[in-house]
């Protein structure tokens, strides 16, 4: 991430890390616990998961065993793809909001909000429509890559975990925050190979599929909830850290160094004094003598009138 980057992004205040930190931790558990309330639909889970199937094959979808097949013909791809998908998700993207956060404070605050508005859309629909993902569904004839060959983050048993919610597949975080993450990566930098970052995306969403954690359909319906929180979403302009939180979280003021236009009221002005006038005469000028020799007479005509008591 430090390849060409814009320049740091003066007369912009950083949000208070304290209060980001909160925010973000905050969100992560009511995102945990939301999951947590969504178990227990398995019956409805696998429901849901016989007509996703369904559609796909009704709207010609490609099969996602043609993914996971091309996985399979390599042990060693399989562990790289279970390896990804287990170790890549939430790294990625905590590094991407800590670049923001130090280097962009205006991409990090528009970044944060998407991704808040990405996953709280992401829990409706999770509670809403708990959904099995293809390695559980008979129909799809898939492997569990993750349990088959490791490393899985997830339980053997899904009733049994208690870490994670395996009915919640529909839409794939894993790939909404990868896309995020890419789009982030390529608004915040300069370099000419900054549309690299949306490999990230693409290998992740042949990563979920290829170990059937996912289906199409998933990934498509994260595109579409991204899609419309970036259209509502947009980039600030400027950060203004005041009311409650500034005076609980101070920010530092920015320093004349880094911001010129701020003018330090408690200075005294220096009186203004004007630079004294120089004139300067073209050499071809004409002189006074010049001018007057040249347009006054040489001779004034007087009239004299004698008259009573008055001379004219």
């Amino acid at each position: 991430m430090n390849g060409n980057t814009r320049g740091p992004e003066r007369h912009t205040v950083r949000p208070p890390l304290i209060r980001e930190l909160l925010l973000v931790v905050g969100l992560f558990l009511v995102y945990k616990l939301g999951r947590q309330l969504a178990n227990g639909h398995t019956a409805e889970a696998f429901h849901n998961a016989d007509r996703v199937w369904s559609f796909e094959r009704a709207v010609h979808l490609p099969g996602e065993g043609a993914v996971q097949g091309a996985l399979l013909s390599s042990d060693t791809l399989v562990h790289i793809a279970n390896t990804y998908y287990a170790s890549v998700h939430f790294p990625a993207t905590i590094a991407l909001l800590v670049f923001l956060y130090l280097r962009r404070p205006r991409h990090y605050l528009w970044t944060r909000r998407v991704l808040a508005a990405l996953t709280a859309a992401a829990l409706v629909l999770h509670l809403s429509f708990p959904l099995a993902p293809p390695r559980m569904l008979h129909a799809a004839h898939l492997v569990d890559t993750a349990q088959v060959y490791g490393p899985s983050v997830y339980a053997a048993k899904p009733a049994t975990d208690t870490m994670a919610n395996q009915f919640a597949a529909m839409p794939s975080l894993h790939f909404g925050w990868a896309l995020m993450v890419a789009i982030g990566l390529v608004a915040a930098t300069r370099s000419r190979w900054r549309l690299l970052w949306l490999l990230h995306p693409l290998f992740t969403l042949l990563v979920i599929v290829g170990t059937a954690n996912h289906y199409w359909l998933d990934t498509i319906v994260a595109t579409l909830l991204l899609g419309a929180a970036l259209a509502v979403i947009r980039l600030p302009r400027t950060i203004d850290a005041t009311g409650f939180w500034r005076h609980l979280f101070p920010v530092p003021a920015p320093t004349t160094a880094t911001a010129p236009h701020i003018i330090d009221s408690r200075r005294t002005p220096t009186p203004w004094t004007p630079a004294p006038a120089t004139f300067r005469t073209p050499p071809d000028a004409l002189t006074a003598a010049d001018v007057l020799a040249a347009s006054t007479p040489t001779h004034i005509p007087v009239e004299l009138t004698a008259t009573r008591g008055a001379a004219r």
